[in-house]
């Protein structure tokens, strides 16, 4: 980030907190501060994005290319607090951010190689509307600005609103998720190996629901990355 002084003069008036814990970021410092950041633990699942733990998810569900996410999520842990902050305190700046910090640390091992487009998993427009932004996309946006991809937002979107999934069990899970997408545009990534993009995964109930619809499209790959993935 270049800290103009500008910058300086605003962060004096109206200091950047850490998203993790609220301390005062230094001029050196992006959304999470340099002892928050100590603590994240961080999957590397780019280092094997064939076979690691959240792919698994989806052998024999829904064929994938790759998978990967930037670092394990647990309820209650330092890293929790980064998600409830893109999604609940009006931080797209946070996704975006870390979305970049993924693509920076997915790229020297070639994660991004062979993708031809970002698609974000998308909000129901009632949640967006509600929230302001979609975390997705700020995330899919952060990717894009260092790997110089292109974002695809209009290509699938969300039917309905459904109730949150955090305190739903995988089946349920599942089935909250049946039927919500709904592809708008098959012909704009036919032929096209995507990366579909979401904040956080856990049974990977909303990635399937999502990627499945966008498979339907003639001659689609699929990868996924995610910026949390919950681990037990």
């Amino acid at each position: 980030m270049r800290y103009s002084i500008l910058t300086k003069l605003l962060d004096f008036v109206q200091p950047r907190r850490c998203v993790a814990c609220g301390q005062r970021l230094s001029a050196a410092e992006e959304v999470v501060c340099s002892v928050c950041q100590f603590h994240i633990t961080y999957a590397d699942f780019h280092l094997a994005p064939f076979d690691n733990p959240m792919a698994r998810l989806f052998w024999g569900q829904m064929p994938l290319e790759k998978a990967a996410a930037l670092f394990l999520y647990a309820p209650q842990a330092q890293t929790s607090q980064l998600v409830y902050a893109l999604k609940y305190y009006n931080r797209p700046d946070a996704a975006f951010a870390l979305g970049a910090t993924a693509a920076r640390r997915f790229a020297d091992a070639g994660f991004f190689d062979g993708i031809d487009a970002l698609v974000p998993v998308p909000l129901s427009p009632k949640r967006e509307r509600q929230r302001g932004y979609n975390q997705s996309r700020e995330i899919a946006l952060g990717v894009a600005e260092q790997t110089g991809l292109p974002v695809l937002s209009q290509v699938v979107r969300r039917t309905t609103f459904v109730q949150s999934q955090t305190r739903l069990s995988g089946q349920e899970r599942r089935e909250n998720v049946d039927g919500v997408f709904a592809l708008r545009n098959a012909e704009a990534i036919s032929g096209k190996h995507l990366l579909l993009i979401d904040d956080i995964v856990t049974t990977g109930a909303t990635m399937m629901a999502c990627g499945t619809v966008l498979l339907r499209a003639e001659g689609v790959r699929l990868s996924i990355l995610s910026l949390g993935f919950t681990h037990s």
